[in-house]
């Protein structure tokens, strides 16, 4: 082998060896319930980039991002983590809009001059409401008391205060929408997002409704639909990463809130002592301290216990939320861990069928060499060994190109009757390739044609110089009598004639041929002593050729038990009104037709000059 055979051989045994560790790698793990596989992930996504934060009054990520990965829940497993993961997303975003409400009612925010001037006519208009409810509120009790002879003038009242009424709503809702949008009224946002979100639960994607069909196909058996399965896979993966980090970003967060309410309430708890043991003190001395003193200081009192309160119900929230973040992660976790599963079921797949065709690839590599050893010690014309190992070559070359296009896309779901059909249509659109190919089959059979032989097709005779795959080339030669005489054309013929139609082989093992001789014998000479010699001459010159083509034919034509043809030469005289005609029939080889023949010729010019009694001897 060459040094480059060589190094394609350890690579592929390299690449092989390489697809063997992959499968241990990568081959399924028992389960358990140890966490560090989880802890190791949980890391992995700490270390990532998160999402920057959306800046909003509510944040309602957790339940849009619980909603989207949802909607590519594919098996049962997933569909209860989805489900599990929305309804405490959904929790935790309702926390959120109350925590919201609490924080904007505890915190207003300042209000610029324009802003107060929205606020006052919307505290105004407020009132005007108030007040036209409170007079419908009135009338409408007259009108149920007063006689019948009132009761129209009542009802036109009313009426007139309700179309009022509307108009001072109508006023108040465009000095809360103004206020609204100069940013002086944030609970009325929060609370129109609040209704939307709940609104959203009947417009929210369903479980599983947008699942990759391709995913599923994780554990198939062709190298094609296990790609595009571990592919979806490592996309949900990504999404679950994404969705894990969010999580982890939004525990952070509230963590830190969590701590800083902690510290509060702790403080608050202060106050409130402080608080009440000042209570108890004005109890004491109530008749020393002043009414206002006592008034400043119940309020001073009541604000700390509302306070302390309001931190109270803000770190219970908090802490739920928390809670709900951290199953989050949890659930996301557990998800995670499930599809990354599958992702290397998946990849182990991949390996596996990427390993069959490296074997693939290997077989028809030592295939190859095996033939070309094969061939090195066969001895016969170079051109017919170099196609037939051309041929077996592609043979097994086709076969591992077909192993490797099964593996790569899988049998046909109706493969007899693709095949059946496609063979069909190869059949008919191929019919010349395909009998052409098989014709060179028959010509390098026993009864075929050989480089070198003298044979006539369709009309045309030459000497056979190139016996191919599929087209057969002559060195036309005109006549095939006419030996050694080439016109110089080369003639192909596609192999199809050696099953369609017939050719003529003029050529045994030494391309005999009968030549003919003719001699005029003149009347004024005896005819007998001439004929008499002129035989034995022909016999003697011809004797070794006569012994040659009988073996040769009788070989030949013993199979076929036929009776073996005589190459014994024949004589024929034709007496005519000069003489008598003598016609000599002889065996002879067809490339020494024209030597031998010029020697007959001369050896009868000899006979016929000599003197009778010469010729008699």
């Amino acid at each position: 082998m060459k040094f480059r055979q060589w190094i394609i051989a350890a690579v592929l045994l390299l690449l092989v060896g390489v697809a063997i560790v992959g499968l241990l790698q990568t081959r399924e793990l028992p389960v358990t319930n140890d966490e560090t596989t989880a802890a190791a992930a949980g890391k992995r996504l700490l270390g990532r980039k998160a999402p920057a934060a959306q800046h909003s009054l509510v944040d309602q990520r957790p339940l849009q991002t619980a909603r989207r990965l949802a909607a590519t829940a594919g098996t049962s497993e997933e569909q209860a983590l989805a489900q599990a993961a929305v309804k405490v997303a959904d929790h935790e975003v309702d926390l959120a809009f109350f925590d919201a409400l609490r924080t904007a009612e505890q915190n207003p925010p300042p209000l610029s001059p324009e802003a107060k001037q929205i606020a006052a006519r919307k505290t105004k208009a407020e009132q005007t409401v108030k007040e036209d409810q409170e007079n419908i509120t009135l009338l409408t009790r007259k009108l149920a008391a007063a006689p019948e002879s009132q009761k129209d003038n009542l009802q036109d009242q009313i009426d007139v205060a309700k179309a009022q009424a509307d108009l001072d709503q109508d006023e108040l809702d465009d000095a809360a929408g103004e206020l609204e949008q100069a940013g002086g009224d944030p609970q009325a946002k929060i609370k129109r997002l609040q209704a939307e979100h709940e609104a959203g639960d009947h417009n929210a994607p369903a479980i599983g409704s947008a699942v990759n069909p391709h995913e599923q196909d994780y554990q198939a058996h062709t190298l094609l639909a296990v790609f595009r399965a571990w592919q979806a896979l490592r996309e949900k993966i990504a999404l679950l990463e994404d969705a894990r980090n969010e999580t982890t970003e939004k525990e952070a967060y509230l963590a830190k809130k969590h701590s800083e309410l902690t510290a509060q309430v702790q403080k608050d708890k202060e106050n409130r002592e402080a608080a009440k043991q000042q209570a108890k003190g004005f109890a004491s001395r109530n008749k020393v301290t002043t009414r206002d003193e006592s008034k400043a200081s119940a309020k001073a009192a009541l604000d700390l216990l509302k306070q302390y309160t309001l931190d109270q119900k803000n770190l219970a929230d908090r802490g739920r939320r928390l809670q709900d973040e951290q199953d989050l992660n949890d659930i996301y976790g557990a998800w995670l861990a499930l599809v990354e599963t599958r992702e290397r079921a998946g990849l182990h797949r991949l390996i596996e069928a990427a390993l069959w065709i490296l074997l693939v690839l290997l077989a028809v590599y030592a295939a190859d060499r095996f033939i070309e050893h094969l061939f090195t010690g066969m001895t016969a014309e170079n051109k017919r060994i170099d196609t037939l190992r051309a041929v077996v070559k592609f043979a097994a070359q086709a076969v591992g190109v077909i192993a490797i296009l099964f593996i790569v896309f899988g049998m046909p779901t109706q493969t007899t009757t693709v095949l059946g059909l496609a063979g069909a249509g190869l059949t008919v659109a191929m019919k010349d390739f395909i009998v052409a190919f098989f014709g060179w089959f028959v010509l390098m059979g026993r009864n075929g044609i050989r480089v070198g032989d003298w044979v006539e097709i369709n009309g045309v005779g030459g000497e056979v110089v190139e016996v191919g795959l599929l087209k057969t080339v002559l060195l036309e030669t005109g006549s095939w009598t006419d030996a050694g005489h080439p016109t110089g054309r080369r003639v192909s013929f596609v192999n199809s004639f050696a099953i369609e139609g017939h050719f003529f082989n003029f050529t045994t093992s030494g391309q005999w041929m009968w030549d003919e001789l003719q001699v005029q014998i003149p009347s004024s000479q005896d005819p007998y002593p001439i004929i008499d010699g002129i035989q034995k001459l022909v016999e003697k010159e011809t004797s070794a050729n006569v012994a040659k083509a009988e073996a040769e034919w009788h070989e030949a034509t013993s199979r076929y038990r036929v009776k073996a043809l005589s190459a014994t030469p024949g004589i024929n005289v034709v007496p005519t009104g000069s003489g008598i005609q003598v016609h000599v029939r002889y065996i002879t080889r067809v490339y020494e037709r024209h030597d031998v023949r010029k020697r007959l010729y001369e050896a009868v010019v000899g006979l016929m000059h000599r003197k009778p009694e010469a010729v008699t001897q």
